[in-house]
């Protein structure tokens, strides 16, 4: 197992590219089910949830293979089976999107219960009530989620919360479907516009981008399509934050700024200067970091997947701060480690509250999930002294290198065997 040995203290500065979205590359994975034509992706970062999808994949009987580099070739077809087993589906939730895929081209579809992080429920009844609008009837037996459809049917949908992966889901299954589908309360994430546009350029017929109300004509039949994936959001907006809590001056180029407006939103109201190009951010820090207050929400507003990130900045700002988190109900696991570096937060419910201090100091600490080991890197950075941070495959799991990267940048950070 390996772990980050971090000695912090040092400004990061310079200048370092974004991966390929994470989440956008697995939502165009799945969308390769929909096609009997090779599909090949570029800028697709390597990272452990990427290599599992494919793994997936390959279960299914669907070869893919690694090109030059960030290329992903997917060979396309009709997929051999229809069975998504639970060994690999528990690790990565984002593996439950080939349901509405397998059900579209292969008339039904047993897909194992999703994992993932444990960050708190995230039910997937809005993927499969949508799935049934369509048409297909669905059971749950043994853990698998069964479903079964001669062929779709277009419907009006209305989802009853936000959610991304449902609503990509149930968009690639309305694709195939015979009729006319309108999904209202649609998801308006990037990654979901991503996917429209993937959609769009394989013959798929969806109107209604960036809005909550999708509307899809069913084709009979999917295209290939060749794409480079846009920049990773997530990733770009812990580079940015740990050159602010370090007390740095970092750009994070190949990202739209566009996508991660409330975070740089807030990043200036903590008295940061950031500046943007069409393709690049810049984040400086030239005087103290003072509080603030967050709250996450559904896209344009504050994502969930910045939150832990933004917590171990304001453990370092001037004052106190408040950060709400309305996605998920147990997604401050992070807290008790932060605690461990000298953080002074208390939470009481959904809402922490965070007092900033003069220094954090290194410790031991253990990751939780993918965005709570991000934070602990980001604090260990700026902390004085050397931070331990074990179980860092919750990082792999979503973040390309990212001690490289961060070395690049000036940062004290080494991957270790333990």
């Amino acid at each position: 197992m390996d772990r980050f040995a971090i000695r912090g203290g040092v400004p990061l500065c310079g200048e370092v590219a974004a991966s390929g979205s994470k989440n956008s590359s697995l939502a165009l994975i799945a969308a390769s089910l929909l096609t009997d034509q090779p599909f090949e992706l570029s800028n697709v970062p390597r990272v452990r949830d990427v290599d599992t999808f494919v793994r997936i994949l390959e279960t299914l009987g669907l070869a893919a293979q690694w090109k030059t580099g960030d290329r992903l070739a997917l060979a396309g077809g009709m997929p051999a089976s229809h069975e998504a087993p639970y060994d690999l589906v528990r690790t990565m939730r984002a593996s439950f999107m080939v349901l509405g895929p397998l059900v579209a081209r292969c008339g039904r579809a047993r897909v194992s219960l999703p994992g993932g992080c444990a960050i708190g429920a995230r039910p997937v009844d809005q993927h499969l009530r949508g799935l049934e609008a369509l048409g297909a009837k669905v059971r749950l037996s043994g853990g698998y989620v069964e479903a079964q459809a001669e062929r779709l049917r277009g419907t009006r949908f209305e989802f009853d919360m936000r959610t991304v992966n449902g609503t990509q889901n149930v968009l690639m299954a309305a694709c195939l479907a015979e009729g006319t589908t309108l999904l209202e309360n649609a998801a308006v994430e990037p990654e979901v516009g991503e996917l429209i546009d993937v959609l769009t350029g394989m013959g798929a017929r969806i109107s209604g981008r960036d809005t909550d109300r999708l509307e899809i004509q069913g084709v009979p039949e999917l295209s290939s399509v060749d794409h480079r994936v846009a920049g990773d959001r997530i990733e770009a907006g812990t580079l940015l934050i740990g050159a602010a809590i370090t007390g740095g001056d970092a750009t994070v180029t190949g990202v739209r700024p566009a996508d991660l407006d409330a975070v740089l939103s807030k990043l200036r109201e903590t008295g940061l200067e950031v500046t943007a190009t069409d393709d690049s951010i810049r984040v400086r820090r030239s005087g103290p970091v003072t509080g603030t207050h967050v709250a996450t929400a559904p896209f344009p507003g504050f994502p969930t997947d910045m939150q832990a990130q933004m917590m171990a900045l304001l453990c370092t700002a001037q004052g106190g701060s408040m950060l709400s988190e309305t996605i998920f109900e147990n997604r401050f696991m992070h807290v008790s480690e932060l605690r461990r570096l000298g953080a002074d937060i208390t939470v009481d419910g959904r809402t922490a509250f965070i007092q900033g201090v003069s220094e954090l100091t290194g410790a031991p600490v253990m990751a939780t999930d993918l965005r709570a080991s991000a934070s602990l890197v980001l604090a260990g950075l700026a902390a004085r002294g050397e931070t331990h941070i074990n179980r860092v495959y919750h990082i792999d799991r979503g973040y390309e290198r990212l001690e490289e990267k961060l070395q690049a940048l000036g940062g004290r950070i080494r991957r270790e065997k333990v």
